[in-house]
């Protein structure tokens, strides 16, 4: 099994295969971000960095005896939480030099298979010009089946096909996973932050959420804001902890079964801050979810941000917790990818 993985990333691709037994003769990875390749190189250090996407005529690669072409394209133009310039813009028109790779390795190998993921909120259109040009429309998969997160993609693969419509277009014939029905709770590793914990937040980049216990108000510290504190939308109400929503009540109530999204704090719009029963999509910005519990509300922790994508407790050690938040929610979510790989009949060229 030989592979090229584009906008690598952590390296969910090369996790999988090791997870399935599938041996990997040579892995490239394109990624250029210092921290994700150095978590790869930790767990794998056979993998091949051959570097920026944008060079890859200079890349030193046997072609065709590729099997296997792997892209998370970018998906911040995209994406409802992003710019939603569309295919053509900046970051997300990467997609096209996957298309370039892809046929290039097609010529010298008709039978080199690829997978292509992104976001479930892309434009119908955006996806259609992505259908076409890949030549098969993508299954949808949301990976709250398999973990306690919300996080719809599309997937595009010719491992499994089969033909649909009038026209016999051809679709990734890739099958819903079994609900494992893994919740929430089921990934928090208790309802206490220590306050070594607290401190590491407050001095990151990212919001932390604190209470003062006088006023019966939750509150924003922001780095570098000389302690002054920002009021925020999130209060206790007769010890019940509510946060401020675009609805008629006007507010949801925050229970220890729920997951709370403070991404956009002073939005006066927003409707789902809270998810009963699972997580909201982690997303590559380091998306601030909060887990309730008694009188203490706290940001997941490293452990639960890598079981929220599928991922061992341990496996990103090596890195801080904001590194990994970023790596997690920009990537793949690993029990998806050796769903969709486990269709793969790797005796047939």
């Amino acid at each position: 099994m030989n592979v090229v993985s584009l906008f690598n990333g952590m390296g969910t691709l090369r996790q999988a295969f090791a997870d399935m037994n599938i041996k990997v003769d040579k892995y490239y990875s394109s990624e250029i971000k210092p921290y994700a390749i150095e978590l790869q190189q930790h767990h794998f250090p056979d993998v091949i960095q051959v570097g920026d996407i944008n060079n890859w005529r200079e890349w030193d690669i046997d072609w065709k005896n590729i099997d296997l072409i792997g892209s998370g394209s970018p998906c911040q133009d995209l994406s409802q939480a992003g710019s939603r310039t569309g295919i053509n813009g900046s970051k997300s028109n990467l997609f096209f030099v996957f298309v370039e790779i892809l046929n290039h390795c097609r010529k010298l190998n008709p039978n080199v298979k690829f997978l292509q993921e992104n976001v479930g909120s892309a434009p119908l259109e955006d996806v259609g010009i992505m259908s076409r040009a890949l030549g098969v429309y993508p299954v949808r998969i949301n990976s709250k089946l398999v973990v306690g997160a919300l996080r719809d993609r599309y997937y595009w693969t010719d491992i499994r096909t089969k033909p649909f419509g009038m026209f016999d277009d051809i679709q990734s014939d890739i099958p819903q996973p079994r609900d494992r029905k893994i919740m929430f709770k089921d990934i928090l590793t208790d309802g206490v932050t220590n306050r070594k914990k607290a401190n590491a937040l407050l001095a990151s980049d990212h919001k932390h959420l604190i209470n003062n216990e006088e006023k019966q108000q939750i509150y924003i510290e922001k780095r570098g804001a000389k302690g002054k504190q920002v009021p925020n939308i999130v209060y206790l109400d007769e010890g019940v902890l509510k946060v401020k929503t675009n609805t008629v009540k006007g507010y949801d109530v925050v229970t220890e079964n729920d997951c709370l999204n403070l991404a956009f704090p002073t939005s006066e719009t927003r409707r789902g801050r809270v998810t009963k029963g699972k997580a909201l999509c982690l997303l590559k910005g380091n998306e601030p979810l909060y887990s309730w519990n008694g009188a203490t509300l706290r940001t997941l922790n490293k452990t639960e941000l890598c079981r929220l994508q599928g991922f061992p407790d341990n496996y990103c050690d090596i890195l801080t917790r904001n590194k990994s938040a970023s790596l997690l929610g920009d990537g793949w979510t690993l029990p998806i990818i050796i769903h969709i790989l486990s269709f793969w009949d790797m005796s047939k060229p």
